[in-house]
């Protein structure tokens, strides 16, 4: 009888802290866990996920190395603010990898969203809207907190996406958008002014959605990506350098 070729490579198991790390992220990642909000205690989630403590506890320690996941003196857990190559997908590495620049990085994501934007007005519901505003409420508290803003414009614009119900274009947008996030910190941290603008075309973005104004939509959404264009220049920064090499610590949340 001859051998059959191997085809497949053997299947290994991950490990249970890996998979409570996954579990954590999954969460930070989809929004559904912002950045301050609690996780609880490693107790707490020992229980949660019917694991003993050292699986939670080498989980945990995954997500504090990768800055996901805070611990503060009273030891409870809380979601963090990272550095954007920690909390990037392997696309976002890639990006990166290829040092791609802010131009490049603005090109694309003025096509993606228009595009978005164009289905957003179509397709929002009132829940939709009711989401955004909130964001945008939340946003206006956090003015002077450059990390806090950018960290509600990434919520912000991955809600439009959603309201646009089109999966496609979400993954698409997915790894440019973690590289969006530092940029936006930077954008936005020399004055309050460039906070103040961010909030007022979101307000406008949220109106032509509510209008089902496809021309305003399209017009606020060029505005307020110039804008990031022109606080990002305004910051020192060159639009044709690599990502990776602007913002440095400035985009660690802290």
């Amino acid at each position: 009888m001859s051998e059959v070729a191997e085809k497949f490579a053997r299947i290994t198991p991950v490990p249970a802290y890996q998979m409570v790390a996954e579990a954590i992220e999954r969460e930070i990642l989809s929004g559904r866990l912002r950045p301050g909000d609690p996780i609880g205690t490693e107790a707490e989630l020992v229980k949660q996920f019917g694991v003993n403590r050292s699986t939670v506890r080498e989980g945990i320690r995954l997500l504090e190395h990768g800055g996901l996941v805070h611990r503060d003196s009273s030891r409870r857990l809380s979601v963090g603010l990272p550095h954007y190559d920690r909390l990037a997908s392997r696309a976002s590495r890639a990006l990166v990898l290829h040092q791609v620049t802010f131009r490049e990085l603005l090109e694309a994501t003025m096509a993606l969203s228009l595009a978005s934007i164009e289905l957003a007005v179509m397709r929002a519901t009132e829940d939709d809207i009711a989401g955004l505003e909130s964001n945008i409420a939340a946003t206006e508290q956090v003015m002077h907190n450059p990390a806090a803003v950018a960290a509600y414009d990434s919520e912000f614009h991955i809600m439009l996406e959603r309201a646009g119900r089109n999966r496609v274009l979400e993954l698409a947008r997915e790894p440019s958008n973690m590289l969006i996030y530092p940029t936006t910190q930077v954008a936005v941290g020399g004055s309050e002014q460039g906070a103040r603008r961010l909030i007022e075309a979101h307000r406008m973005l949220v109106e032509a959605v509510r209008r089902r104004d496809r021309e305003m939509a399209r017009l606020w959404t060029q505005r307020h990506l110039i804008d990031w264009r022109k606080g990002f220049e305004k910051a020192g920064m060159d639009l044709d350098q690599p990502i990776d090499t602007v913002t440095g610590d400035s985009a660690a949340g802290g």
